[in-house]
């Protein structure tokens, strides 16, 4: 399992890739103060490789700033999606910040953070192709609050996705979400959701599935109009709480709880609002 280290935002340390050490304002627990964070590093714009092979984007923003509240040390590195959490457990890093919806399959072998943003999965597509208003566009789907609502507009998308090819990335709550709600459609994984965006384009898929707020840099990064959203969005069920939290092993009790201070003061005090606003154009920060 290949685990890179990356020297992120700021410059190396005495050797390390280190975000520096700050005062506490946040924590009185024991914890690590020496922690390596797990990231996937392929996620604009949560976080991303810049051209000079450094890292950037709202979580490592984030990062940086939980560190600084937990007068702790923090070095990241990163890895594949499908190996970051085998990863976690067998100890390469301490925590994961990589944009982490909560299921109950993962429950079962990590722990998680509060929440630190809340957004819905929904469905990205060709600005030349047939999909572009598919029924219900821009409408939220609940699956466990409103599960007859959301299972008739389930009905309603495979039909209008028969014989389309669906992407995915490996791994992913969307690709849970298709293989529970969509079987019977062809679907295409890929490693990276960053592939979604140039395999529409190129005519290899015909919609993506993805957490909404990477579909802003795709169509960035586009042909003017060439990838719109389209459909509904959906959360709940296999897509989790809706929103994304930093995992854990389920032992580090102190550690999760530093990170939980944290993550409370910079929801409280809008620090969290503003990298929200900075990256994703939009508030999709927690608020307490």
């Amino acid at each position: 399992m290949a685990v890179r280290a990356t020297c992120l935002l700021l410059p190396v340390l005495s050797g390390a890739c280190l975000f520096g050490t700050f005062k506490a304002s946040a924590v009185a627990e024991d914890f690590p103060h020496h922690i390596t964070i797990g990231a996937e590093g392929t996620y604009p714009p949560w976080a991303f490789a810049k051209p000079d092979g450094s890292y950037a984007g709202y979580e490592m923003d984030l990062v940086k700033v939980l560190c600084e509240r937990m007068h702790a040390t923090c070095r990241v590195v990163t890895q594949d999606w499908n190996g970051l959490i085998p990863g976690l457990r067998v100890g390469q890093y301490d925590a994961i910040i990589a944009s982490m919806g909560v299921t109950d399959e993962r429950r079962k072998v990590v722990s998680f953070s509060h929440p630190y943003t809340r957004a819905p999965n929904g469905f990205l597509t060709s600005g030349t192709g047939s999909l572009t208003r598919l029924a219900h566009t821009g409408v939220p789907f609940d699956l466990t609050r409103g599960p007859q609502e959301a299972q008739a507009a389930l009905a309603e998308l495979k039909t209008a996705l028969a014989g389309k090819v669906i992407g995915v990335q490996t791994g992913s709550t969307a690709a849970g979400f298709a293989d529970a709600y969509l079987q019977g459609l062809e679907i295409m994984e890929y490693p990276s959701v960053d592939q979604l965006g140039l395999e529409l384009i190129a005519g290899r898929i015909d919609i993506a599935i993805a957490n909404v707020t990477t579909f802003g840099t795709m169509m960035e990064a586009a042909p003017k109009g060439a990838l719109v959203m389209t459909g509904p969005t959906f959360s709940g069920g296999v897509l989790g709480s809706n929103t994304t939290n930093i995992a854990f092993r389920p032992d580090d009790d102190a550690l999760r709880n530093a990170f939980d201070a944290a993550l409370t003061s910079v929801n409280r005090d809008g620090t969290n609002q503003k990298l929200s606003e900075k990256w994703f154009g939009t508030d999709i920060s927690i608020h307490e």
